[in-house]
């Protein structure tokens, strides 16, 4: 069990699981949703460092995801540009434009805060809706293949390698910053704010930090999921994506890497189970936060986590 708790110990479990899963899964289907499991998982891995870790509500954070993946597709569409060249490109622009609304939207707080991310990601749709020319309005767009240095990435076993190496990378990077001065800072504004300042934390730069980092994470999950799946539409910058994220989140655990994984991997699964109730997937997602809110307020991983260390007491 001390292997589990320890970061390194996790991240091994974690290496292990994804280098043995593609071997014991059944048929190309259940690899597909492995990958997207795995890139979902990225994009919320982040989104918890400034949700769970840091205590900012982001409702907005597929207007993020949207924009990595059309700058992708456009790019690489009309310009003929490099997928990777057009994955950089993507996330510097995201990074900016998350640079400059950051400091004014996170100085809300609350359901204030809440609605101007919101409206943010609202903003983001809209544009991709009416941008027909660059990015095929609602009808969506095809995606060219991605090349990473120099090799087009096909096949399952391609496109598993990439998310997992990329899953792997991200839990890596969130673990070593939670454990760092930097994350021990983030963690003290989730706690208070006033006494972060007090003791000397400039909390609007470590806002603004986290922000912009999980809006660059979720910009090149986007990127790269819009290469795998061939195809986009506006929906993937829609408001019901930001719900779906937020909710993977709260369901896995606050604060929680590893609940972040199975978060994503739980609300990705679901909706392939919940295929004969097409149209209510929304009201399915409300009930399974409300329901997790109500009896496991920490999300499953914690509450679990705390069930076990009070029976060991």
């Amino acid at each position: 069990m001390k292997l589990i708790q320890s970061r390194h110990g996790g991240l091994l479990i974690l290496a292990l699981v994804l280098a043995v899963l593609p071997l014991v899964l059944p048929n190309s289907f259940y690899v597909d949703v492995a990958i997207r499991i795995a890139l979902n998982a990225v994009v919320v891995i982040a989104l918890n460092l400034l949700m769970g870790y840091t205590g900012q509500i982001s409702l907005g954070h597929a207007g993020f995801y949207g924009l990595g993946a059309y700058s992708s597709a456009a790019l690489t569409t009309h310009f003929n540009w490099a997928p990777m060249l057009a994955l950089a490109t993507g996330a510097l622009a995201t990074a900016l434009l998350a640079w400059a609304l950051a400091r004014p939207i996170l100085k809300l707080k609350g359901h204030t805060l809440a609605m101007a991310t919101l409206g943010l990601g609202i903003i983001i749709s809209i544009v991709i809706n009416n941008e027909q020319q660059w990015t095929g309005g609602p009808d969506g767009m095809a995606v060219p293949p991605f090349e990473l240095f120099g090799v087009t990435v096909t096949g399952e076993t391609g496109w598993y390698a990439v998310a997992a190496v990329m899953l792997l990378l991200m839990t890596w990077l969130a673990l070593n910053l939670i454990d760092s001065p930097v994350g021990r800072a983030l963690q003290a504004i989730h706690g208070s704010e006033i006494a972060a300042r007090v003791a000397g934390i400039d909390t609007t730069q470590f806002k603004v930090r986290v922000f912009v980092l999980s809006a660059v994470v979720a910009s090149i999950a986007g990127s790269v999921s819009a290469h795998y799946i061939g195809f986009i539409t506006p929906g993937m910058a829609g408001f019901f994506h930001s719900i779906e994220l937020v909710t993977m989140v709260v369901v896995g655990g606050m604060a929680s890497v590893f609940g972040s994984i199975i978060g994503a991997a739980l609300l990705t699964i679901l909706p392939q189970l919940l295929q004969a109730f097409e149209g209510w997937e929304v009201v399915v997602f409300g009930v399974i936060l409300m329901v997790t809110m109500i009896f496991l307020p920490r999300g499953l991983v914690p509450s679990i986590a705390l069930r076990y260390k009070s029976r060991r007491k």
